[in-house]
């Protein structure tokens, strides 16, 4: 795709491919200082054209004559220092995965903690280059393009509609192009038939009503509050009132302390923000900043200020400066029953608000607690996996090392896959069976597994079998899932013959659905092949009760098969919770959100109560006289309050169908995101 966009597009002026990024082993060789340190860095193979889309500044040679060298290697000055701290590292040699050596070219700058696009070397897209990445329908990499200056994205989209259907075939004319500004990755990376439908914007959304709510709640607050103090400054608005000031002045007077105060208030968050955002970045993984050199962010402090200013205090600045200087100086200043109704009402709606929290607060952890507890169709429990890296990943060793460790007493089962089973994320539009429409686009999951896969993960077989290492003809055969079959339309597809990946073959098993994917997706149709040579992760079972002894024997292997290399394992849960981690950063936020509302509205409710009571003193005096408790007393002036929280909590609980909360429904999740800088998703 790369090279049709580059060769028929003019108005693309750079266009690039990049993979998905692995960890890969690096070691600096001969050098005396680092001696045999070796450590994990994130990088990509990268065509040509890599710093011809992205402009990096660089510190020593020319990262874009050295990418296109393939015995090269561009580092950042973070990998610089890391593996030659003595001096330059130009010219200086690396040894990457063990088994390849390159010569840094060129070293640039670290990029941001802020950016989409990690990594710490880049070396030349050829040096892995396989067959089925120069086919189309295959998603295994990112396609990244620049746009020729004064092009919009409409134009460029306009000039790529040719590319599928003129490169890739009729099947293909389905895959229009779709481009996506680089600005736009991190918040509108989800997209629906082409087009972006939201993505994380959608939580900036959901914490922006959030706050809105607190916000009210605050505000409602401050209302009850200065209602509250009304009769502690009722004399001197008689007072004003009487040397001639207007009621025009005295809502401005009122209006104006209400912004001071709000004023003061966002200095004081600015500072807690200030001191509290490390401090959240680390907890959450976030790389969020506070820039007070933007204008656009003091614009909206200001109208900010100014609006919960004016919302905040109009009421009190209406009711006071309503009051009659005469009944004021007189000491007969009784407030009627509408300032009472008006006050129980903003009583009702901030607890509404508090409860749609606290319901949002239930809800999620609900979700959370289903998306922990869900048969995926697979099992997780008990499943360790270890990256294929170094000495195992080699094809003639693979299987020899899988074999060591289904010895071992503690391990039931051991498989090899390309993909983790619960996040699957290559796609292929190659599949072709008898009486497939020619002009029908397919896209199915793909995944290169070895044998006792189905076993290992427990996945049910609703007819045929697994691959199986003593079958050589299993490897141009398939397993595929009743998704797939559904979309062949075959009711028994167990014998039939398909084309794919590895040519010609029959399906030698059916396999019962299994999410492939976080509960974001849909279950999509999944072809399996037989392909142990070409897989990144060892999927072992540990029987029940020897968990702890199957890791030291995998450890034991390891550092026999693989010296080189440290001996890295991580559980399959573990996988499958990082999936859920933003949603689980949304539970956590939206508690903690959820307290604060609680906590904002009982101060508002202490204040009406501190109001009524000093209204109700000579009342609770004569009650006390005649011999009232002080529990009746508090029951006395609770009751009313009671009142207005039950009344919110029937506004604000959730019904449907008739059926109160707990007829609770448990809540879609959003879909997960894609995106990339004009990002081309490869269909």
């Amino acid at each position: 795709m790369q090279e049709a966009i580059a060769k028929d597009v003019p108005v693309v002026a750079a266009v690039t491919k990049i993979n998905y990024g692995p960890e890969l082993l690096i070691k600096a060789v001969g050098n005396q200082t680092t001696g045999e340190k070796a450590a994990k860095e994130k990088g990509h193979y990268a065509t040509d054209d890599f710093f011809g889309v992205f402009d990096l500044p660089a510190i020593y040679g020319n990262p874009k004559a050295a990418l296109a060298q393939t015995n090269q290697i561009v580092i950042t000055r973070k990998v610089a220092e890391k593996y030659f701290p003595s001096g330059l590292a130009m010219g200086k040699t690396l040894q990457l995965d063990n088994n390849k050596f390159y010569v840094v070219g060129a070293v640039i700058e670290d990029l941001p903690k802020n950016s989409s696009l990690q990594f710490d070397w880049l070396v030349n897209w050829k040096v892995q280059e396989q067959d089925w990445m120069t086919k189309w329908g295959n998603n295994g990499f990112y396609t990244y393009v620049r746009l020729k200056p004064n092009t919009t994205v409409a134009q460029a989209e306009a000039a790529m509609k040719h590319i599928y259907p003129r490169f890739a075939g009729k099947n293909f004319e389905t895959g229009l192009p779709t481009l996506q500004p680089i600005t736009d990755l991190h918040l509108y990376a989800e997209y629906k038939n082409g087009k972006s439908v939201g993505g994380r914007i959608e939580y900036v959304r959901i914490f922006s009503i959030v706050a809105l709510f607190i916000l009210l709640i605050a505000c409602i607050n401050f209302m009850n509050l200065a209602t509250a103090r009304s009769a502690n400054r009722a004399k001197e608005v008689g007072v004003r009132k009487v040397v001639g000031a207007l009621r025009s002045s005295l809502i401005g007077q009122f209006l104006s302390e209400s912004v001071l105060t709000s004023l003061v208030a966002v200095v004081l968050a600015l500072g807690l923000v200030w001191s509290v955002l490390p401090t959240f970045n680390e907890a959450f993984g976030k790389q969020l900043m506070l820039n007070l050199a933007e204008p656009m962010l003091w614009l909206i402090i200001l109208v900010l200020v100014l609006v919960t200013g004016f919302l905040s205090g109009s009421y009190p600045a209406l009711f006071l400066s309503s009051l009659q200087p005469i009944k004021i100086l007189k000491g007969r200043l009784q407030f009627g029953s509408g300032p009472a109704l008006f006050r129980r009402t903003l009583v009702v709606f901030q607890f509404s608000l508090s409860i749609f929290l606290i319901v949002g607060m239930l809800v999620v952890g609900k979700q959370m607690n289903y998306l922990r507890t869900k048969n995926l169709g697979l099992d997780r429990e008990d499943v360790v996996y270890v990256p294929l890296e170094g000495e195992i990943a080699q094809p003639k060793k693979v299987d020899v090392f899988r074999q060591e460790v289904m010895r071992k007493p503690s391990i039931a089962s051991a498989t090899t896959t390309m993909s983790l089973p619960v996040n699957i994320q290559s796609t292929s539009g190659d599949l072709k069976w008898p009486g497939k429409d020619p002009n029908l686009g397919t896209s199915v999951s793909v995944m290169a597994v070895g044998s006792d896969f189905t076993r290992t993960m427990n996945i049910k077989l609703v007819t045929g079998r697994d691959f199986r290492m003593d079958s050589p003809a299993d490897s141009a055969r398939y397993l595929i899932n009743e998704a797939a079959a559904k979309l062949m339309g075959m009711k028994d597809p167990v014998g039939k013959e398909v084309e794919f990946w590895m040519g010609k073959g029959q399906i030698i098993g059916l396999m019962k659905d299994f999410h492939l994917n976080s509960l974001h997706q849909a279950i999509s149709p999944l072809i399996l092949v037989f392909n142990s040579a070409n897989t990144s992760y060892l999927l072992v079972k540990t029987r029940p009760g020897q968990t702890q002894q199957a890791l030291a024997d995998l450890e034991q292997l390891s550092k026999e098969f693989n010296p080189n290399y440290p001996f890295t394992y991580h559980f399959m849960d573990e996988e499958y919770e990082k999936l859920y981690r933003s949603e689980q950063q949304v539970n956590t936020l939206v508690n903690y959100f959820g307290i604060l509302a609680i906590l904002i509205s009982c101060l508002g409710l202490f204040a009406l109560a501190a109001f009524t009571a000093e209204q109700r003193t000579k009342e609770i005096g004569v009650r006390k006289v005649l011999g009232a408790s002080i529990p009746n007393i508090i029951g006395l002036l609770s009751t009313d309050f009671l009142k207005l929280v039950l009344i919110a909590i029937v506004l604000a609980s959730p019904w449907r169908g008739g059926q109160s909360a707990s007829g609770w429904a448990r809540l879609p999740i959003k879909p997960n995101w894609r995106g990339g800088f004009l990002l081309w998703p490869v269909y």
